[in-house]
């Protein structure tokens, strides 16, 4: 099969689109004939400085296609059947052997482009929002990069269940873009200091909801403008900073919880999200849920599909299709 791999870690381009073995297929897998590839942000941080399982290494945690084979004990797939997988590496390619508690099947109604973009973004935001941020309708929430796949996600997802919903982004642009997704107070933080715009926002109380996405000195704010008894979920360090320490002297006198979350734990130990995504594809299936493509590369232009990401230019997700 062809794939996109690297020798070594570092910037886009250490891709190479070449030949390699297909994957090998095990009693409990699921081999897929990929169709599309969405490129999350562990995606290009792994690629960055992430390690290799192995040489040459294909990245990616996520992708979506038709099954060709499937191992002796798979129950519940079928060869034919349209799913989304998701896994440590392997996405950037042709084929992809996965097991089968890590695939999706692809509802009636719901592209295999769009299937693609689920189970990353949404899980995670569905996750900090209820499962640990105990989001409550007609609390508040903050989201930070409101323009990524998680944003989006969780913009919708908090603006359905009764959220007042804010977010941050880098442009007055991309912020009205966003309005239709559920987005009541857009703040631009290239433009405001984001704390001073929250507690302004909300009365001096803060936001009860954070998700952080951007880690070091970001979260570090997100704290300064949590409110009373708020949660503050961090998954993510999109802003490639992580500061020598962690200030939460504040958090104790307000009762305040500060969350490190991370998908794939829950994934391997737990089967709560698996049916979470399930419904997740279900109500996009149901038009209650809406995933954003922005871009389509092919495989071979991994590098710059990866660069065009890093370049913040994207508003939702950007697919590589092989």
């Amino acid at each position: 099969m062809k794939a996109a791999v690297y020798y070594e870690t570092g910037g886009p381009d250490v891709f190479r689109f070449e030949d390699v073995p297909d994957p090998a297929v095990g009693p409990e897998d699921v081999l897929i004939e990929v169709a599309a590839v969405s490129i999350e942000g562990g995606d290009t941080l792994n690629r960055l400085g992430g390690d290799l399982a192995t040489v040459p290494h294909i990245v990616g945690y996520q992708c979506a296609g038709t099954v060709i084979a499937v191992g002796d004990d798979v129950t519940g797939f079928s060869v034919g059947d349209r799913v989304v997988t998701t896994g440590l590496d392997g996405s950037h390619a042709q084929l992809r052997a996965v097991g089968q508690s890590f695939c999706w099947s692809i509802p009636e109604g719901v592209s295999t482009e769009d299937a693609a973009c689920v189970p990353v973004p949404f899980g995670t935001a569905s996750d900090c929002l209820f499962e640990f941020g105990r989001l409550q309708a007609g609390e508040s929430v903050l989201i930070h990069a409101g323009a990524s796949g998680v944003g989006l996600a969780a913009i919708q997802m908090a603006k359905r269940a009764g959220a007042r919903v804010m977010a941050t982004a880098s442009s007055d642009e991309r912020l009205a873009r966003l309005v239709e997704y559920g987005l009541d107070d857009g703040i631009n933080y290239a433009a405001v200091d984001f704390v001073d715009a929250v507690r302004q926002l909300t009365g001096g109380a803060g936001a009860d909801v954070i998700v952080d996405s951007v880690g070091g000195s970001n979260l570090q704010k997100s704290l300064h403008c949590l409110a009373y008894r708020g949660r503050c979920m961090t998954f993510g360090d999109a802003g490639r900073e992580t500061p020598s320490s962690l200030d939460i002297s504040s958090m104790r006198a307000n009762n305040q919880t500060l969350v490190g979350y991370f998908l794939g734990a829950e994934l391997f130990l737990s089967p709560r999200p698996h049916a979470v995504i399930a419904q997740i594809l279900d109500d996009i299936a149901a038009g209650q849920l809406r995933v954003v493509i922005d871009r389509r590369f092919p495989l071979e232009e991994a590098g710059e599909a990866h660069a065009y990401i890093e370049s913040r230019q994207a508003f939702g997700r950007v697919l590589l299709i092989p």
